[in-house]
């Protein structure tokens, strides 16, 4: 792996320097985009829109679209927006991991301790977990300032999650939400069982991307020149009043339910 950022953790008085590394990869298969007629690669050029020339990236600007005409900014005015360059990622506050919602979440990395940096590492782990707290504070990756949640993960090393400020979640009140009106008191009863009967320790080994899996059988398939057969999927059924009661009941007897019970 190759290191993404090289700094250090501020831990009060104490300073621990670290490397961050990503601490995930994608699974989806590298797919290329190709003319249909003779199978050649699609390449993407930077055209004028007016005049349909390529435009060299040297002659290329940014500008923000205000009262119907463009502001064009330089380098100097990025570098005068751009948050304090620092290599010290600093704990302001820790908190219980739970009050932090996973729509914050955004990218998840892994912190390795440098030099003369292991036995403080050590140190926050431990803390971290017989406190059950987490720390946050904010650092600057890419030119760009960040928050960051720490956190020990098996034990053994600190997980660095990246989080959403707060102006990026969208406001849901557009949204048609149902009116907060209670359950019927049987239904929510059965829901609850059904609930506890599915429930069990989370399992991430569980779950596969086998869509991934499934599209590269196929295209072992196609170049052996065999066909493909098209799964039929069940549509999905909208519009028709349910029978709550008589979904949860069949839903206690499935054979998954009573197998996790």
């Amino acid at each position: 792996m190759k290191a993404i950022w090289n700094g250090a953790i501020g831990f009060g008085l104490v300073n621990i320097p670290v490397k961050i590394y990503s601490a995930t990869e994608t699974s989806k298969l590298d797919l290329d985009m190709l003319d249909k007629s003779d199978f050649s690669n699609i390449k993407f050029k930077r055209v004028n829109e007016k005049t349909g020339k390529e435009v060299k990236w040297a002659n290329i600007v940014k500008g923000y679209l205000m009262d119907d005409k463009y502001v064009v900014l330089d380098d100097e005015d990025y570098e005068a927006a751009s948050p304090e360059k620092t290599k010290i990622l600093s704990i302001e506050h820790f908190v219980k991991e739970v009050e932090v919602d996973s729509v914050y979440f955004e990218t998840p990395y892994f912190l390795e301790p440098q030099k003369n940096g292991e036995n403080a590492y050590r140190l926050l782990i431990k803390a971290l977990q017989q406190t059950k707290m987490v720390g946050i504070g904010t650092f600057v990756l890419r030119d760009s300032e960040a928050i960051g949640m720490i956190r020990p993960y098996n034990d053994e090393v600190l997980v660095l999650n990246r989080l959403r400020f707060d102006q990026e979640i969208r406001d849901y009140k557009d949204l048609k939400i149902p009116a907060k009106k209670a359950p019927k008191p049987a239904e929510l009863k059965m829901a609850k069982n059904l609930i506890e009967q599915l429930s069990e320790p989370f399992d991430p080994t569980f779950y596969k991307n086998t869509y991934s899996e499934e599209l590269l059988k196929i295209i072992k398939k196609k170049a052996k020149g065999k066909s493909v057969k098209l799964k039929q999927s069940e549509p999905a059924k909208q519009g028709k009043v349910i029978d709550l009661m008589a979904q949860l009941k069949a839903s206690l007897q499935s054979p998954k339910s009573k197998n996790a019970s």
